[in-house]
């Protein structure tokens, strides 16, 4: 018998969905390689401290606002059940996490079957056949991977091989004594390999192609997280730390045991130079697992083959049925968005469903009806950037949609704004679509110079390009945009927006619905 749903992971995207799935009596089961629920987050970060916010006392009442600095917990309907209530660490211990996802699983009545390790997929006619280690075989019409980036990336380096890996590393620091370390990359979890070793290490340095990018100045909660940066400082005032830009040519590991590097520099005249370490750590990454797939039903493969390539729907754009779920969507939103971590994906998760209800089982996106003026669809919109977590999280790639069509106008929360783009609520004469977003050039600015001036908080004209989060409400007309408003208000410190702003943009509406009679 085949189930609707087949999920393999029961991470925090998989049990999203699965709750979502088993509150509304679906179909479905969920695989799971690990012992218990988030397996992922029993070895990672390797250590232990997660770089997700967990603000406990935020002084609202309001469940939505309390979501938008609450990056760890996972949507349902029991208020109970926050990861706020298992620490009150604002960088908590991945261990508390664990914890949590167990306690979610179990709440929510997901029907989830621990330690099958899936080693084969493949597709026929009736959807997918899933095979684990032990042969044993599950069908489901439907697939949905959650398993995130489970396999380190490793670039094409001679020699990188004989390193050592992010994943399996010894972490104490004990054992690097007085010893000369490389760590190649450039992300969090380079700097928070290289954090741990300084007390220890002799020398470090850390290295990379790519410019080190600082999470506060372009928003992108994957670069470089304050919390990870001591490095920086050392480097900077002259320690024995350094950060090299450019590329390892090649690693040798000696009969000494010790590594001989070369190393092309991006910004001196002398481009190549050779380097000796005692120890060499990869933290390059990670990328999706595909070799379990078939050959006639593995997805395409897209970003240095570390992601598989999707619809605006999370659906794989050369196998139909197979969906996406998780971290495994960023590469809808690749270093822009926030689909890669738990306070994004878990919004992305319940979209997912909302798309399969629509696709597979006769529903439609949940939509509340709105008197179709301006003044209400006005009041309507100022209300939910007010509160909404879910755009907040996601600026930019969901966006409440306000359809009017003749009849009341209809305001569909949370949809991905590329599926509402490519046609996926249907077509409409007129539609609003509101998103939070940024300027445009928001982050090539250094957001702590007191010298750039800053676009004035009410300045709408030139709310564009501005650096901080505003709200931005375009206008569709038979699918084409246009016309586009901003409302000029920051509202990063977590304002309100005034009412100031519901006549500026009750004119825009009236203006844009002036021939839907």
């Amino acid at each position: 018998m085949a189930h609707d749903y087949v999920i393999i992971g029961a991470g925090p995207a998989g049990l999203q969905l699965a709750a979502l799935l088993e509150r509304n009596g679906h179909d479905y089961v969920v695989l799971e390689r690990g012992a218990g629920p988030g397996t992922f987050f029993t070895r990672f970060p390797r250590h232990r401290q997660l770089i997700s916010i967990n603000k406990v006392h935020t002084g609202y009442d309001d469940p939505e606002r309390r979501l938008r600095m609450d990056w760890n917990s996972l949507l349902s309907d029991d208020p109970e059940l926050l990861f706020t209530r298992y620490s009150e660490e604002y960088f908590p211990r991945a261990d508390d996490f664990v914890r949590y996802l167990a306690d979610f699983a179990a709440a929510t009545g997901v029907r989830a079957r621990y330690d099958t390790d899936i080693v084969r997929i493949s597709r026929g006619d009736d959807g997918f056949s899933v095979t684990d280690r032990d042969g044993r075989s599950f069908q489901g019409r439907r697939l949905v991977m959650a398993t995130g980036v489970s396999r380190p990336y490793v670039p094409p380096i001679p020699g990188i091989e004989t390193a050592e890996r992010y994943d399996t590393f010894e972490t104490d620091p004990a054992s690097f004594t007085g010893q000369r370390v490389l760590v190649i990359g450039k992300g969090n979890s380079a700097f928070e390999t290289a954090d741990s070793l300084m007390h220890k290490a002799a020398v470090i340095h850390v290295a990379g192609p790519h410019s080190v990018r600082m999470a506060w100045q372009s928003h992108f909660v994957g670069h470089l997280r304050a919390v990870n940066n001591n490095f920086l400082d050392s480097y900077q005032l002259k320690s024995q730390n350094t950060v090299l830009d450019g590329t390892v040519e090649s690693i040798e590991r000696r009969d000494d045991g010790r590594y001989r590097v070369i190393f092309r520099y991006a910004r001196t005249v002398e481009a190549l130079r050779e380097l000796f370490y005692d120890r060499v750590i990869a933290c390059t990454g990670f990328r999706f697992d595909a070799s379990v797939f078939d050959d006639d039903c593995r997805p395409a493969l897209v970003i240095n083959d570390r992601f598989p390539e999707q619809t605006p729907a999370y659906e794989s754009t050369t196998v139909p049925g197979l969906y996406f779920a998780g971290t495994l969507t960023q590469q809808r939103d690749f270093k822009q968005g926030t689909s890669g971590f738990i306070h994004g994906y878990r919004y992305g998760a319940r979209a997912l469903y909302r798309i399969l209800a629509a696709r597979h089982h006769g529903g439609s996106w949940p939509a509340d009806e709105v008197e179709p003026t301006p003044d209400a669809i006005s009041d309507a919109i100022i209300d939910r950037v007010n509160r909404s977590s879910a755009l907040w999280q996601q600026f930019g790639v969901l966006g409440d949609v306000v359809t009017v069509n003749g009849g009341p106008a209809l305001y569909q929360r949370e949809v991905p704004v590329a599926y509402a783009a490519d046609g996926g609520l249907g077509p409409a004469r007129h539609r609003f679509v509101v998103t939070l977003e940024y300027g445009a050039d928001h982050d090539c600015a250094d957001p702590f110079d007191i010298s750039i001036p800053r676009v004035a908080e009410n300045d709408a004209e030139h709310a564009y390009d501005a650096s901080y989060l505003h709200p931005v409400v375009r206008y569709y007309r038979d699918g084409a945009e246009a016309g586009v408003h901003h409302l000029a208000e920051n509202l990063e410190n977590e304002w309100d927006m005034p009412a100031i702003h519901q006549q500026p943009l009750a004119v825009f509406a009236k203006e844009c619905l002036a021939d839907a009679g």
